[in-house]
């Protein structure tokens, strides 16, 4: 049995880091990961890096103005070549980076626990058993498909990871779920050039947001040519090689909608169900995430676990930022996962981002004095200047402390924007030094100023 000083499970952002952090140490270190399609995890595999290649591409492909679907297809078939081009070099950068320390050995299997110091791992060549002296989980997510009647058998259903393989664009995308990722997915699918039904169970259009902010976003979207069907429970799932249907309800009626590909965009899970975690008795929340401490600690103090697996925001900057948690609690640090502000944004056109707070759960947490202000995007000058006019900004202040509590961002280059103001927040400043900043112009952060100047 080898015996080494860690055991990483995972390639994600989070375990990669950490396994060449250890092993610049002189720590022996073992990283397993199950498949080499994921070497540097979900993010530069098939989430964060190939759909934002597309979303760029996407761009390119609505400024192009093509007059023909064919014309639009070949488009996004070379746009799928330099999305695996990219993904290709990216995941063997990592492997390159990890394989180059004398220190580290990577193990392509799937692990799990036999013990809380040992973790087998199963391959094509047969099973090892390694023993850990600390071990970290970063697993990452995994797409939830719901128990749908006949989705299983259709031939034409994707997840947001086997549709990233799709090399024909489709005519007609049916998308179920209106969360971030089907979002995403929607905008750039429709900016390629097909046309796109998103069919949502939920009455309220991305309910955590402002709702204000999310009904311009949800304008926004029909204007690209997105259709919503809101309030609708999907019944079955038919089809063959060549179209695929989903049967719904809504409003009472029975009703249809027939496309050549369905995406099932309906939420992720953790990715704990192979770990065999209660041999290591590891305990685990009802999602299947593992329960940790604000030391990203699990009830066993030497194993931790990492980014989605944790069950946090689905993010791979949470990920390396627990990392930074892991790095600080085993060398004796006060750097925790609570209380940090986590921006996020969905990359649909103009992109939204958002940190912090909504008026409302402002005044849900007891925030006395909650003052709330907006912008229109049309009133920024290089909004006009991009002819990206579209959108809207709003921020949140607690008027007795001047602190900003929270933002909302839905306007061209807010995925840059929203840095800033996490920024502000951390540093704990009233909103006036945003208000009072001296931006570059013309430029979307100059808007700052006028947001924050409209506090009173």
């Amino acid at each position: 049995m080898k015996k080494y000083d860690a055991i990483i499970i995972g390639f994600g952002k989070g375990g990669k880091t950490l396994a060449g952090d250890l092993a610049g140490q002189g720590k022996r270190v073992a990283l397993i990961e199950k498949s080499r399609n994921m070497y540097g995890g979900t993010c530069i595999n098939v989430g964060c890096i190939p759909t934002k290649s597309l979303v760029h591409s996407a761009e390119l492909a609505e400024a192009f103005h093509f007059d023909s679907f064919e014309k639009k297809a070949e488009f996004y078939r070379a746009s799928m070549e330099e999305k695996q081009r990219l993904v290709e070099m990216l995941r063997q950068k990592n492997y390159d980076k990890v394989n180059a320390s004398e220190n580290a050995d990577i193990y392509d299997g799937l692990g799990s626990f036999v013990s809380d110091h040992e973790v087998k791992v199963k391959s094509q060549e047969g099973e090892e058993i390694l023993y850990g002296e600390q071990i970290f989980i970063n697993t990452g997510s995994e797409a939830f498909v719901p128990p749908i009647p006949g989705l299983a058998q259709a031939e034409r259903a994707y997840t947001s990871q086997t549709l990233l393989d799709l090399k024909e664009l489709p005519r007609h995308l049916v998308i179920l779920g209106g969360g971030y990722i089907g979002l995403e997915f929607a905008s750039f699918y429709a900016s390629f050039g097909s046309k796109v039904t998103v069919i949502q169970m939920e009455d309220l259009f991305i309910g955590r947001e402002d709702r204000e902010i999310a009904d311009v976003v949800k304008a926004a979207l029909e204007k690209k040519g997105i259709t919503f069907i809101m309030s609708a429970a999907t019944k079955e799932i038919t089809g063959d090689s060549d179209m695929v249907k989903v049967e719904y309800e809504a409003g009472g009626r029975a009703a249809f909608v027939q496309g050549d590909a369905l995406l099932v965009a309906t939420g992720r899970r953790p990715n704990t169900k192979d770990l065999q975690l209660d041999q290591a008795g590891v305990e685990t929340l009802k999602n299947g995430a593992v329960k940790t401490d604000e030391n990203r600690r699990s009830s066993k103090s030497h194993i931790f676990a990492m980014g989605d697996v944790a069950g946090g925001l689905q993010f791979t900057y949470v990920s390396l930022d627990d990392y930074r948690v892991v790095k600080s609690a085993l060398s004796g640090g006060s750097y925790t996962a609570e209380n940090r502000n986590i921006p996020y944004s969905v990359f649909i056109d103009p992109p939204l981002s958002r940190v912090g707070l909504t008026a409302d759960e402002a005044k849900e947490k007891g925030y006395q004095n909650v003052k709330s202000v907006s912008l229109p995007a049309p009133a920024i000058p290089k909004a006009q200047v991009l002819q990206q006019p579209t959108g809207l900004l709003k921020a949140v202040i607690d008027g007795d402390t001047e602190q900003i509590l929270g933002a909302t961002l839905f306007c061209s280059e807010s995925h840059e924007m929203i840095n800033q103001i996490k920024l502000a927040m951390d540093l704990g400043a009233s909103y006036k030094v945003l208000a009072n900043q001296i931006f570059t112009h013309p430029t979307m952060s100059e808007s700052l100023n006028d947001l924050f100047s409209a506090v009173k």
